[in-house]
């Protein structure tokens, strides 16, 4: 196994590995560093209890994640754990006993600690959530060892039908409903399956209790915009920013109030932001969040410092760059918000005013912000452009993730049946087919 001074530099030098290898400090004996190919790094203490020797199976014990703790904290650990065991402690073993009568809730803490250095603040953020308001209130009780599939079944059913006991208000059973679905139940279970997985490296359980689970499908609910309603909705956003577009009908008590046959504006930033949504297929947070620095005009690109997937390209077509061209520069942010022009300018927070009421008028009522990204893709898998290309311009990192769409290219599918057709018709005719 590699040895060095385990110093700030000499970590910042280790590069990828190609298999989980422990680097060992030179000067205290015991005291390492994990990596991982995945890029995950953790600190370890390692030793053999008792008497010692040879015949004495070491331990390891994680100390934990590199990107929580420095190289001195993690040494400073490891030396009292190390001494510990040299006035005859186990600390391997007292921590195996934790363990056993550890919770879902307090495994959740941990991972949520620990296990998430390499996720992003917006993923971290969704977890905590989806954490508290669906894990710790349905099994957070539960044994981490105790756990089997058929409660993970069971835990799964209740989230896609909202039962909780994280509210005040409880119904039957001593829960009560809260916002789920299927597809949130989904998810949850596979934020699940990534805590456990994560628990079985840090040796808190031996298997992973969502292994085989069935899971109701995720993203049944994609919706695809259709040449017809892609003008309607064009029209809509351009009599939204120019003339005004009649107020939605109103259940408030004070509808009554306001005037009848009220016509209601969109901002140009707020039209250039969807314009945009339509044109490159990003994410909303990413449209929002985008500053004039990030365009680079001359060449037709957009340059993401932090999206969903990290940094990332945006190549731009003719139609959107013009958009781009067009917007008043008001402050830092292209889609400029309220705060456009003041030193402690912030990004624009949402759409959804804007949204609800351009869709509404182009009689969309069912389609989200995030299908105008899913219509992106559809219309450049049903022109034969291919997935990977398709990939490239949504910046997917995962080819799996652009198969979804694979459904919608027809043309490779229709020339096949085309040429397969051919030869058996002109079979049948006794005809000669050289195709």
């Amino acid at each position: 196994m590699p040895t060095l001074n385990l110093t700030r530099r000499a970590i910042m030098a280790i590069g990828a590995v190609v298999k989980t290898t422990t680097f060992y400090d030179a000067t205290l004996k015991g005291f390492g560093l994990v990596v991982r190919p995945s890029g995950s790094r953790s600190w370890i203490a390692e030793y053999r209890p008792g008497a010692g020797g040879r015949n004495v199976a070491k331990r390891r014990i994680v100390i934990g994640s590199a990107s929580a703790l420095s190289p001195e904290q993690a040494r400073a650990e490891a030396l009292q754990i190390l001494a510990s065991v040299r006035l005859g402690a186990d600390p391997a073993a007292d921590r195996q006993t934790a363990r056993a009568d550890m919770t879902v809730s307090e495994l959740c803490d941990i991972y949520l600690a620990e296990g998430c250095a390499l996720k992003k603040a917006s993923t971290i953020l969704t977890d905590r959530s989806r954490i508290a308001s669906h894990i710790k209130p349905l099994i957070g009780r539960k044994r981490v060892r105790e756990l089997t599939r058929p409660d993970i079944e069971r835990f799964m059913r209740d989230v896609a039908a909202g039962k909780s006991a994280a509210d005040t208000k409880t119904g039957k059973q001593g829960r009560s409903i809260v916002r789920g679905g299927k597809g949130t139940a989904t998810r949850t279970v596979r934020l699940l399956g990534g805590i456990f997985t994560w628990a079985i490296a840090q040796g808190y359980r031996s298997d992973n209790p969502t292994t085989g689970i069935a899971k109701f499908p995720d993203g049944s609910g994609e919706r695809y915009l259709s040449t017809e309603e892609l003008t309607r909705l064009g029209a809509a956003i351009e009599q939204a920013e120019t003339s005004g577009v009649p107020r939605p009908p109103s259940t408030s008590k004070h509808a009554s109030k306001l005037p009848e046959n009220q016509l209601l504006t969109i901002d140009p930033w707020a039209a250039g932001a969807l314009r945009l949504l339509i044109l490159t297929g990003c994410r909303v947070g990413e449209i929002l969040n985008l500053t004039w620095r990030d365009v680079d005009t001359e060449r037709g690109l957009l340059f993401l410092p932090d999206s969903k997937t990290g940094r990332k390209t945006v190549v731009l077509s003719d139609a959107a760059l013009a958009i781009l061209t067009r917007l008043q520069r008001a402050g830092r942010y292209v889609i400029a918000g309220a705060s456009a022009g003041q030193s402690d300018e912030t990004p624009r927070r949402d759409l959804k005013r804007p949204w609800a009421l351009v869709r509404q008028h182009a009689g969309l009522e069912d389609v989200r912000l995030h299908d105008l990204r899913h219509s992106f893709a559809s219309i450049g898998a049903g022109a034969g452009m291919g997935l990977p290309v398709i990939g490239k311009l949504l910046g997917h990192t995962q080819a799996s993730t652009t198969a979804r769409y694979a459904h919608l290219d027809a043309d490779p599918v229709r020339r096949a049946a085309n040429v397969i057709a051919g030869k058996i018709t002109a079979a049948m005719e006794g005809k000669s087919d050289d195709r």
